[in-house]
């Protein structure tokens, strides 16, 4: 999958389109998704090209790859939902292609939290082979 320019997390770190921020630096922007699945949803991506996690672990430099790493942190800090900021812990999801269902390509993180969100995947729901 090759990387457009014109998605709209790409708009939103240039500025074309605003997002309600929760944290940024010279590796990653984070904000507030616009249709939370739990009571604490945060996106953070990184500010390069990437259109997934493969793409950003094969491309990215080490700079940027341990800076988005740190932001990731920091915002479960700021958001009071980490354990050592006093939370209860949240989960951290990236999809990556077709049958995980990503909808943007840029590499994003839903960070989710603010009550027990259950086991990862229903097994009853799928049928393993």
């Amino acid at each position: 999958m090759s990387y457009d320019k014109e998605n709209i997390f790409a708009k939103i770190i240039r500025g074309e389109i605003p997002c309600d921020k929760i944290y940024e630096d010279d590796y990653a922007l984070s904000f507030e998704d616009i249709r939370p699945q739990a009571p604490s949803h945060a996106l953070i991506i990184p500010k390069g090209e990437y259109t997934d996690v493969n793409d950003f672990s094969a491309n990215a430099s080490n700079e940027e790859i341990v800076g988005f790493n740190r932001a990731i942190a920091i915002v479960a800090d700021k958001l009071g939902i980490s354990e050592q900021s006093g939370g209860n812990g949240y989960r951290l999801i990236a999809n990556a292609g077709k049958d995980s269902h990503q909808e943007v390509p840029h590499l994003h993180f839903h960070l989710l939290a603010g009550r027990p969100l259950g086991p990862m995947v229903l097994a009853e729901k799928i049928k393993l082979k």
